[in-house]
């Protein structure tokens, strides 16, 4: 059996040495191996304790039971902010709770039905664009997620002036953007500068002209009745139900700044590490193709139900490979976790990356077997144990989407190609803003 890979975890002690040295590191491979077995482990630094939490009952407490106790970290957020600004992704409180009135009703389910068709659309111009022999299919992968955000959101194709160059400079914020900001380790006062690189937030300040450019000319086709019926239009028209208001423009910028980095870079890791598990397990490869030989030519939202092993292995991609590896939450009151005290002001950490691998949770945790999803010994890991859009109130709003786009667009790219692994290249993963590989996924493509 071919186990897929994962980083090298240290035996020792993690110093916070060690962690400073995460801006420029990777916050994988810096984990003690310890962390797939325990059910909580604490951290020590100068200014503040860390608990990185594994108990599903905890999970609950923290995501389900009492979100309100747990707000977002602002250590976290604050490395993020030049791009997202006050998205619904760092906000807390009131402000997050009027920002998903206003954007979940563009998510239900007769919503996604309607986006078929661009997702459709991308997924066909990805197959078009791809021909035989090696290539990195991150690059692809990247490519065709943000076709599918654009499409979806604003109707556009990738290859429109403004969405090519906003593609191009999210590239350079990938590189720049490092995935914690000075502000995680340190008590600054909200005055104190942040220290982010300069290349950050120049690539930031242009990304967020050129939303602002699709967004201002949005809300100009919206005013003259001429606006296409697409997700950018629904959020935009929609009020609060309590006041009545409508996001302006500079906070439509800030959702659409999120929407485009969790519904881009997630789907985009998503599926190049399924691509890289298929290459790597053909017989389940095979199973697949099967599958997306039944689907017709146009879209069609009742083939997507023929998916699916399809889907379980989309399931199983991001149970070994959550595009989310870690999520930081704060606690405002007095806790005790597993008999030992906590503070208000500690971070709490949870990690998909661990507690979907945990071997006390879940049968044979490093291997993949997307069959695991239909037995009944892993029904409990799957409800208490599987955080690949969050859980709770904050579940991810994008959740639906990316479950019909990512098996969709497996099933259309093996659908016209095979794909194999190349000899020596075996990806690492590391976390930049989502689980990617450190040198890239390459993969041999032969058009079926």
């Amino acid at each position: 059996m071919t186990l897929p890979p994962k980083p090298p975890s240290r035996a020792e002690r993690v110093s916070l040495w060690r962690y400073l040295r995460l801006f420029r590191a990777d916050i994988l491979s810096a984990q003690p191996a310890r962390l797939y077995h325990a059910w909580m482990a604490e951290f020590r630094t100068p200014f503040f304790r860390s608990y990185l939490v594994n108990d599903p009952a905890l999970i609950a407490r923290v995501l389900s039971e009492r979100p309100a106790d747990f707000p977002k970290s602002m250590r976290v957020a604050e490395g993020l902010r030049p791009l997202l600004g006050q998205s619904v992704f760092v906000t807390n409180g009131e402000v997050w709770k009027r920002q998903r009135r206003i954007i979940d009703p563009a998510f239900e389910g007769g919503r996604l039905r309607d986006t078929l068709p661009s997702i459709w659309a991308a997924g066909a111009a990805a197959v078009a664009r791809l021909g035989d022999g090696v290539t990195e299919i991150e690059e692809q992968t990247s490519h065709a997620a943000a076709d599918v955000i654009f499409r979806t959101l604003f109707s556009i194709p990738i290859e429109h002036q403004i969405a090519a160059a906003t593609f191009t400079e999210f590239k350079a914020y990938q590189r720049s953007q490092p995935i914690l900001n000075l502000a995680a380790f340190l008590p600054l006062p909200r005055w104190f500068p942040r220290f982010h690189r300069a290349a950050t937030k120049r690539s930031a300040r242009a990304i967020r002209r050129l939303i602002t450019q699709l967004t201002e000319a949005r809300a100009a086709e919206i005013a003259t009745g001429r606006a296409p019926d697409d997700l950018a239009t629904k959020i935009m028209t929609t009020a609060d139900p309590l006041t009545g208001a409508r996001f302006a423009t500079a906070e439509m910028v800030d959702q659409v700044a999120i929407f485009f980095l969790a519904g881009h870079e997630t789907s985009a890791s998503a599926l190049a590490w399924a691509l890289y598990l298929l290459a790597t397990h053909p017989e389940a490869q095979a199973r697949v193709a099967a599958e997306a030989a039944t689907l017709p030519e146009a879209a069609d939202f009742a083939a997507l139900a023929r998916l699916k092993f399809t889907r379980d292995v989309f399931r199983e991609t991001l149970r070994l490979y959550p595009a989310v590896p870690m999520m930081v939450r704060e606690n405002l009151c007095p806790e005790e976790f597993r008999g030992r005290k906590v503070a208000p002001g500690a971070q709490v950490v949870l990690s998909p990356w661990h507690l979907h691998r945990h071997d006390r949770i879940w049968p044979d945790p490093d291997a993949f077997d997307p069959d695991r999803w239909s037995r009944e010994e892993n029904r409990a890991c799957a409800r208490e144990a599987y955080l690949p859009f969050s859980a709770g109130p904050r579940v991810c709003p994008g959740a639906g989407f990316a479950m019909v786009e990512g098996p969709l667009l497996l099933a259309m790219l093996l659908r016209a190609f095979r794909f194999e692994p190349v000899e020596g290249r075996i990806p690492l993963p590391v976390a930049h803003l989502t689980v990617r590989s450190e040198a890239g996924i390459w993969l041999r493509l032969n058009r079926r």
